[in-house]
């Protein structure tokens, strides 16, 4: 299943469009805040789809009969430039446990690239629903080998991953590999450079967030 979050005019629109706008992307806080925002609204939707159980529970004046999560997800996300979307999911599964992965593209003079992973650190997802965060969803190569290398603690039960901006090329990609996940984008561009950069996308959200890095 494939979410367009920004499919409606809402708030959440504004939010799109502040983290695109190359006027306001000179301010770290407020775009890692609306990337932060992205990944709450994400969670909200995400947890309607999340098994639930019964209970109930004392108040002060008597008994009341609640919903809630059978289980916890795992939440994941690809450092460094998933952090503050990681950080919204956490704002409402908070009680979540968590995985990380450090990964990045390495750059060749001919203009290509291919994927380094060099750690990553992950809990039982065996049975357990896993939300994985990445921001910009390009090629899909990258979130593709994190999700790979995640799987190989256990099948979860369900795989959500939630990204600020897809490409459809990435979308097509993850739906061959990963069938059944379900992609929850804020919004989603056509166009992908020879590069592997979304156009007209936002920039390099890692460097957006927290400032340029040497290229490798």
């Amino acid at each position: 299943m494939i979410t367009n979050l920004s499919q409606y005019n809402s708030v959440f629109s504004e939010w799109m469009r502040e983290i695109r706008d190359v006027d306001m992307q000179t301010d770290k806080m407020r775009f890692r805040r609306n990337m932060e925002r992205i990944g709450e609204v994400a969670a909200y939707e995400i947890s309607k789809h999340l098994p639930y159980s019964m209970v109930t529970i004392e108040t002060p004046m008597g008994e009341s009969v609640c919903s809630v999560l059978e289980q916890q997800p795992v939440l994941a996300t690809i450092l460094r430039a998933g952090i503050p979307l990681h950080q919204g999911l956490l704002n409402y599964f908070d009680k979540a446990d968590n995985a990380f992965i450090a990964g990045y593209r390495k750059h060749h003079r001919d203009g290509s690239f291919n994927i380094e992973q060099q750690y990553y650190t992950s809990p039982d997802i065996n049975g357990r629903a896993l939300i994985i965060a990445d921001p910009m969803l390009a090629t899909g190569a990258s979130l593709h080998l994190a999700i790979e290398t995640l799987l190989e603690t256990g099948k979860p039960a369900q795989i959500h991953i939630v990204c600020a901006i897809a490409c459809t090329e990435g979308i097509e990609l993850l739906k061959r590999k990963l069938p059944d996940a379900f992609i929850w984008a804020g919004a989603i561009d056509e166009e992908l450079t020879a590069r592997g950069y979304i156009v007209p996308g936002l920039g390099d959200a890692g460097d957006l967030a927290f400032g340029p890095k040497k290229q490798s």
